[in-house]
C-alpha cells in the first residue's frame, strides 16, 4: 500500500470531489482515481460509493480514511523530526482561525515566519466547530478559537486574550458624545453581526438574552472584512471584538464604545491536537506564542 495513495485518499475525503483532490495533489484525476481503484483492489472491497459526483465512502472505506489519516500525519512528523536533525525546520503548518480573531492573527504568525522562514504558513477562516472537527481529522495543526464559551476535546490549550467588547456606531448617530454604551442600549440600533454559525454570534445572542433582550439584526456575514464595509458604508452599528481596532483603528465618522451593564469576558486561546510525539512545527510555533504578550500588543490604535 503506497503512502502517496493514501495522501490521495486523504485529499478526497477533505476536498469531496475527485477534480479537485487530483489539483491539490499535483496530479490528474485519471492518475487519483487509478490510485483508488489500486486500493480497493487491495483492501478487497469498494471503498467509494460511486455515482456521477463523490458521494462518500463505504463502510471500509471509512475504516481505511481513519488509518490513513493517522498515518499520512504521522508520515508529515517524521519528515520534520528528519528535517529538525538536520537543523531545517520546514514544512507547512496549518492554522484555523475564528472569524474574530483574524484581525490580529499576525501577531503570532509573524515572529514565527521570521524565526523559521523556511515554513510556510496556510491560514484558514473557520467556525470553532469546523475547528474542532479539523483538528481531529488532522486537516489542521493548531486551532485559534474560543476556549471558555464550548469546551473543546482531545486538545491542549494556551490562553491568549481576553475578548472584550465595544459597539462600532455612527459618529453623527444617537450615541454621539456618550463613552460607553449597555448591552440593552445596543439593541435597539440597526446591527450587523456575524452569522449564526460563528461562536462569537452565539456568545453576543446569550448577553442580549442575559439582559432580556434581542438585537435588532439588520444584516448578517460570516466576513468579518464583509462586515466593516457594511458598517463604514451603511451607516449600521455592530458589537465587534475589541482587537478589531488594533487592525483598522477607529474609522473616520465613527465612535468605538465599550460595551457595558454586563461587561463579559471570553478567553480566545491556541489549541493544539494532544499526542505523542509533538509534531516540530506545533511543538516550535507553540514555544513562539507563549513568548508574545498579546493583551500588550493590541492595545488599539487610533486611525
Amino acid at each position: 500500500m503506497q503512502l502517496r495513495h493514501l495522501r490521495y485518499f486523504v485529499a478526497l475525503s477533505r476536498e469531496k470531489h475527485f477534480g479537485r483532490a487530483a489539483e491539490v495533489c499535483n496530479v490528474t484525476q485519471s492518475t487519483l482515481s487509478a490510485a483508488i481503484r489500486q486500493l480497493e483492489t487491495e483492501m478487497g472491497a469498494p471503498l467509494i460509493e460511486r455515482d456521477k459526483r463523490f458521494k462518500g465512502f463505504t463502510a471500509e472505506g471509512k475504516v481505511l480514511l481513519d488509518w490513513a489519516t493517522r498515518v499520512v500525519a504521522e508520515r508529515e512528523v517524521l519528515d520534520q523530526q528528519i528535517g529538525l536533525l538536520r537543523g531545517e525546520l520546514s514544512g507547512e503548518l496549518a492554522l484555523g482561525v475564528v472569524p474574530s480573531a483574524l484581525p490580529t492573527i499576525g501577531l503570532l504568525t509573524t515572529p514565527f515566519a521570521r524565526r523559521h522562514p523556511n515554513v510556510t504558513l496556510r491560514i484558514l477562516s473557520r467556525t470553532s466547530d469546523d475547528i474542532q472537527r479539523m483538528l481531529d481529522e488532522f486537516v489542521i495543526d493548531v486551532g485559534i478559537t474560543y476556549l471558555d464559551s464550548e469546551p473543546l476535546h482531545g486538545v491542549t490549550t494556551v490562553p491568549l486574550y481576553t475578548e472584550r467588547y465595544i459597539l462600532l456606531t455612527p459618529e453623527r448617530g444617537p450615541f454621539r458624545g456618550r463613552t460607553t454604551v449597555t448591552w440593552r442600549e445596543a439593541a435597539e440600533t440597526p446591527l450587523c453581526l456575524l452569522t449564526p454559525d460563528m461562536q462569537n454570534r452565539r456568545i453576543l445572542n446569550g448577553v442580549f438574552a442575559s439582559v432580556g433582550c434581542a438585537p435588532r439584526v439588520h444584516a448578517e456575514t460570516n466576513s468579518v472584512l464583509t462586515l466593516c464595509s457594511h458598517i463604514r458604508t451603511a451607516g449600521w452599528s455592530s458589537v465587534l471584538p475589541y482587537n478589531l481596532l488594533w487592525l483598522f483603528g477607529t474609522p473616520l465618522g465613527m465612535l468605538a464604545l465599550p460595551l457595558t451593564e454586563p461587561e463579559p469576558r471570553f478567553t480566545m486561546g491556541m489549541a493544539v491536537r494532544r499526542q505523542n510525539p509533538i509534531p516540530p512545527l506545533v511543538e516550535a510555533f507553540t514555544k513562539s506564542v507563549k513568548a508574545i504578550d498579546l493583551e500588550a500588543e493590541m492595545k488599539p490604535r487610533n486611525g
